[in-house]
C-alpha cells in the first residue's frame, strides 16, 4: 500500500459521478458500446423488415398477372397466378400457426401439472 492509502485523511480514489461511470463503462470495450436494445428498437427493425417484404411482394405480383384456372369444391373461376399464389401462402401459414399454437397449450397444461 502507498503512503497515501494509509492516510485516512486523503481518499484513495476521487469520487466518480454516475455519468462518469457510464462513460467508463462504455468505453470499456474500447469504443463507445452498443446502445441497449429496446422494444421501440425492435419495433422498427419489424417495421423495416416488413417494409422490404412488401416491396419484395408487390413486385412478384406485379411479375405473375397471369390468369389462372381455380375449382374449389363446387366453385369454378380464373385469377391472376400471384393472387392463387397468396391465397395458398396465408393458407399454409394460418395452418400452420395453428398448429403451433396447439402445441404450445399442450406444453403449458403439462407445465402447469408439474408445478
Amino acid at each position: 500500500m502507498s503512503v497515501l492509502h494509509r492516510n485516512r485523511n486523503v481518499p484513495a480514489e476521487p469520487p466518480v459521478t454516475a455519468l462518469e461511470h457510464g462513460l467508463a463503462a462504455a468505453t470499456a470495450g474500447g469504443g463507445l458500446g452498443r446502445a441497449p436494445r429496446t422494444r421501440t428498437g425492435a419495433a422498427w427493425f419489424g417495421i423495416c423488415t416488413a417494409a422490404v417484404i412488401l416491396v419484395v411482394l408487390i413486385v412478384f405480383m406485379l411479375q405473375n398477372t397471369g390468369s389462372v384456372a381455380i375449382t374449389f369444391l363446387w366453385m369454378h373461376g380464373s385469377v391472376p397466378l400471384a393472387l392463387a399464389l397468396l391465397t395458398a401462402g396465408v393458407g399454409v401459414a394460418i395452418t400452420a400457426m395453428a398448429v403451433g399454437e396447439a402445441r404450445i397449450g399442450q406444453l403449458r397444461r403439462v407445465a402447469r401439472r408439474h408445478r
